[in-house]
């Protein structure tokens, strides 16, 4: 139990982010038997946004969590989203109350400013939304303000200077970004600490990329003869930090949710020897070419050439890192089946307005184009 929300049960929460899938809607039946084994483990932190799955992720709060557990088995978490509402304090709250009605809830346990960045912190100030979720945490609709952040450390003090009374920040944290330039996020779990904030670590395995590592880069964790998942490492690297209070996963099956419980039902951080291992994989890693997308969709839903980034941006992960495993050509053909490929991309930059790990999207998929557009499986 942690001193800064005792409610929380333990330090490992379900992403509603990357659900289980069939036939291109969410698997309730699945994802129900999901919700039952993480409650039935003693697990209670949930984390969604009215974006995930195009408002679908919500949808399923009701359908497999709300409507099926009382409200004392479970924390809920949700966000404010840029884009998603009027720019003003009633915009705001119209949005709010939608969110709330969409998840079947009276209340949210944790409501955060979402994906915050220079531009959205900028905009989040004009329109007072900080003020607002402050103000409906005094009327009993939110118990605790955060905000999830997406820039560089400097601007966290500020916001964190800004709006002292904020009781959380949720961060991209793994052993990849740790270190990153691009990331920082050594710098920005630091400034949380200066400040007194608990982190809640969201992408602890980086859209799956060190679930799925290259053959040389898995070895060091392959040879500790621990039988252990790639991802549990991940996962414990993040939550042997004193100050990460929660580490959140996006499971997409049964199957990556046992194996989570497995080694977080009773965590132990990791040991000198997972330490070493660990910085041996980053050393491995950091001479390979790889596209930092974590998968979160951001970038999708204004293209208005309807370009599949993330997935075309894991297809050419795929064929520098692991080219002799699958056919990453095969996958580019189905990624672009009904929508644009990455020669028809306008250059309009709203993908790069929106990225959180701001990656240069319009280079990198003029570099896709030429990897993969001449194949033969891409002639329609």
């Amino acid at each position: 139990m942690n001193t800064f929300f005792p409610e929380i049960k333990k330090n490992f929460g379900f992403g509603l982010m990357r659900l289980p899938v069939k036939s291109s809607k969410i698997d309730n039946e699945q994802l129900c038997q999901m919700v039952d084994l993480f409650i039935e483990q003693g697990f209670n932190y949930f984390d969604t946004a009215h974006g995930y799955h195009s408002g679908w992720s919500e949808k399923a709060v009701k359908t497999c969590l709300t409507s099926r557990y009382p409200r004392d088995k479970y924390l809920l978490v949700d966000k404010l989203t840029h884009g998603m509402f009027e720019p003003s304090p009633e915009g705001i709250r119209k949005f709010f109350q939608m969110q709330l009605d969409t998840c079947g809830v009276d209340y949210f346990d944790f409501y955060l400013m979402h994906a915050q960045n220079t531009d959205y912190y900028r905009d989040f100030r004009a329109w007072k939304a900080y003020e607002t979720a402050f103000q409906l945490k005094a009327e009993g609709k939110v118990r605790h303000v955060g905000l999830s952040f997406h820039d560089k450390p400097e601007l966290l003090e500020q916001i964190l200077t800004d709006f002292p009374d904020l009781e959380l920040v949720q961060l991209q944290f793994n052993y990849i970004d740790f270190d990153d330039e691009g990331i920082q996020a050594r710098r920005c779990y630091e400034v949380c600490e200066r400040f007194g904030k608990p982190v809640v670590v969201m992408e602890p395995v980086k859209g799956g990329l060190l679930a799925n590592l290259p053959d040389d880069a898995a070895k060091p964790l392959r040879e500790l003869g621990t039988g252990a998942s790639l991802a549990s490492y991940a996962i414990r690297f993040a939550a042997s930090f004193p100050n990460n209070i929660m580490v959140l996963s996006g499971m997409s099956n049964l199957e990556q949710m046992r194996d989570n419980l497995s080694f977080m039902s009773d965590f132990k951080p990791l040991s000198s020897d997972e330490t070493a291992a660990i910085a041996r994989v980053n050393e491995i890693m950091a001479t390979k070419r790889v596209i930092a997308c974590t998968g979160c969709r951001y970038c999708t839903d204004g293209c208005p050439m309807n370009i599949a980034i993330p997935d075309i941006f894991s297809d050419l992960n795929s064929k520098v890192l692991r080219p002799s495993d699958w056919n990453s050509d095969w996958y580019f053909s189905i990624h672009i089946q009904n929508h644009g490929k990455p020669s028809e991309c306008i250059e309009c930059g709203q993908c790069e307005s929106v990225c959180p790990q701001h990656l240069p999207i319009i280079m990198t998929l003029k570099q896709a184009a030429k990897a993969f557009e001449k194949h033969p499986y891409t002639e329609y």
